[in-house]
This record gives structure tokens, C-alpha cells and sequence, in this order.
């Protein structure tokens, strides 16, 4: 009976700490007011090149609750549906100062780095799935982090940066939303 007891009560234990801990990293929330979750983008965040024609802005990016000691945040864009076999990053951004909330569309915080995108060169690269593909998802995330600065430049990839934010993540947050080009819109795109 008393083995019962100690059982039952190391298991709410557990319980309640894991739900603690599950409800603090759910408090992290990241929002957009140029993006809903689950629906699609404007085009003025698509891709201006590779058969692409779209204003190629940055989203407005705003979040809050990060957990207890962040030191900085970093910005991703991912697409895993990219007909590449290994998706494609449209967007990193590091070295936020942790004081920063939001970012307005367009811009990027004094002080952060952009790294190269799968398009090649630094900076935001907007959505361009290719024509008559189905819709591709794209990840918008932001890192809270345990260091100030990470050691990346406007040359580091995404799989290097994504090593790095996953190393110094003490949370994220999401927001995912969608983009499709018509058939009609004849392109070499790849992405």
C-alpha cells in the first residue's frame, strides 16, 4: 500500500512538472499582421526572380513570452515542400537582440545577420513553388537563444545556422502558412 502511495505520487509529480513545463514553452507565440497561420501568403512576399514576380517583402514578425533567459532571438523561413529532397530556406536572421519584440516587414534589427538563402545570397527570398505545384507550406519561426551572438555570417547556409539555433534553442514558435503559383504562370522556378 504505502509502495502504492509513493507511486502515484511520483506520477503526479511527473505529471504536473511535465505540464508546467509544456504550458511555459506553449506561452511562446510568434504572429504576423501580414500573415494567418494555415492560409495563404500575399504576393507581395513572393520570390521576384526564377520566373517569379512578386515584391519579394519580408513579413511583418511579431512575438512574445519568450522563455526565461533568452539572450536573442533568430528568424527562419522553411519550405519542406521544395522539390529538392531537402526543402529550401527562404530566410535566416540572427543575432536579434533579445529586447526586440517585432521586426517591421521589410527590415531586419540593428545589429542582426542575414544568412544565404537557398536562392543563393543573403536576405529574405520570398516564396516561388513552381507553377501548377500544390501549395507549398512555409515556416516562419522564431528562436529564443541562450548566447547573444551566434557565429554566422551573411555566407552561412541554413543547415549551418539550423545546427547552430538548434544547439542554443531554449524554445520556438511558429507560424505556418501557404503559397501556390496557378499553371498558368509559366516558370523555371524550383521552389
Amino acid at each position: 500500500m504505502k509502495l502504492a502511495s509513493v507511486i502515484l505520487s511520483a506520477l503526479i509529480l511527473s505529471a504536473t512538472a511535465h505540464a508546467a513545463s509544456s504550458s511555459s514553452s506553449a506561452d511562446f507565440q510568434l504572429s504576423s499582421t501580414d500573415l494567418k497561420a494555415n492560409a495563404a501568403m500575399s504576393k507581395q512576399h513572393e520570390f521576384s526572380g526564377f520566373g517569379c514576380t512578386g515584391d519579394n517583402l519580408s513579413p511583418q514578425l511579431q512575438w512574445e513570452n519568450a522563455p526565461a533567459g533568452t539572450k536573442s532571438f533568430a528568424i527562419t523561413v522553411y519550405d519542406p515542400d521544395a522539390p529538392t529532397g531537402s526543402g529550401w530556406w527562404h530566410w535566416g536572421v540572427a543575432n536579434i537582440p533579445a529586447d526586440v519584440q517585432s521586426i517591421a516587414a521589410g527590415s531586419v534589427p540593428a545589429g542582426a545577420v542575414e544568412t544565404r538563402t537557398d536562392y543563393g545570397a543573403p536576405g529574405y527570398g520570398g516564396s516561388c513553388p513552381p507553377a501548377g505545384d500544390k501549395a507549398h507550406r512555409y515556416i516562419h519561426t522564431v528562436w529564443a537563444l541562450d548566447v547573444a551572438t551566434l557565429p554566422v555570417d551573411a555566407n552561412s547556409s541554413g543547415a549551418l545556422l539550423g545546427y547552430m539555433l538548434n544547439q542554443h534553442k531554449l524554445g520556438k514558435a511558429t507560424l505556418t502558412t501557404t503559397y501556390q503559383r496557378k499553371n498558368t504562370e509559366k516558370a523555371a522556378a524550383i521552389h
